[in-house]
């Protein structure tokens, strides 16, 4: 009988393996942090903004005022023209006769450019030369010589009484249209412009070109 009941006692059940989470180890311990420096702190809540302040793309812009300065265009040469005449008076000249319309005759070469302003009966009144106005060379033929010529002119004139000219121009010059543009930017009112440039009809034999 003992016999019979050893073999119908079962055999002692092996102890099974642990679960899972036994058979993984440990995890690593968290670094420590060095030593006088604290753990980081999570960031508080920001401030709300004051009212009326920009706000995304309109804070990004620079305010008005502190930014660059807009870009300004030049000025134009009939700007710097007026500027440089507003600041000479025309002092009206001593014993100066009344003298209300007269004649503008520009003469421009390539070498140099005159202007002399008559009254109608052909009596000089004023007169001036890129020489006597200070230009010297090859200077005394550019344009910017031919405006202040005419402006000296012109000053002169309008010292005796002139408001309105006839303007006569003679050669091929560059200070034609220069010369024009200042009479009529010093006030003086263009009533005609003539050019009375001299045409030969075959007459007189040319000189001889130049070897350069």
């Amino acid at each position: 009988m003992p016999e019979e009941q050893k073999k119908k006692t079962p055999p002692p059940k092996k102890e099974g393996k642990p679960e899972a989470a036994a058979d993984k180890p440990a995890g690593k311990p968290a670094p420590e942090a060095p030593p006088g420096k604290g753990p980081k702190k999570a960031p508080g809540p920001t401030a709300p903004a004051p009212e009326g302040a920009p706000v995304g793309a309109e804070a990004a812009k620079p305010a008005e005022g502190t930014g660059a300065p807009p870009t300004v265009a030049a000025p134009t040469a009939a700007e710097l023209l007026a500027d440089d005449l507003a600041g000479k008076k025309i002092v009206r000249a001593k014993g100066a006769k009344n003298i209300v319309s007269g004649v503008a005759n520009i003469l421009a070469t390539f070498n140099n450019t005159l202007v002399s302003i008559t009254d109608m009966q052909g009596h000089v009144i004023g007169w001036s030369s890129a020489g006597r106005v200070g230009f010297k060379g090859s200077r005394k033929s550019t344009a910017y010589a031919a405006q202040q010529v005419a402006q000296d002119a012109a000053r002169q004139a309008m010292s005796h009484g002139m408001r309105e000219i006839e303007v006569r121009v003679k050669g091929p010059g560059s200070g034609r249209e220069s010369a024009i543009r200042a009479l009529q930017a010093i006030g003086l009112e263009i009533t005609t412009i003539k050019d009375v440039t001299p045409v030969p009809h075959n007459g007189c034999r040319p000189r001889k070109k130049r070897r350069v």
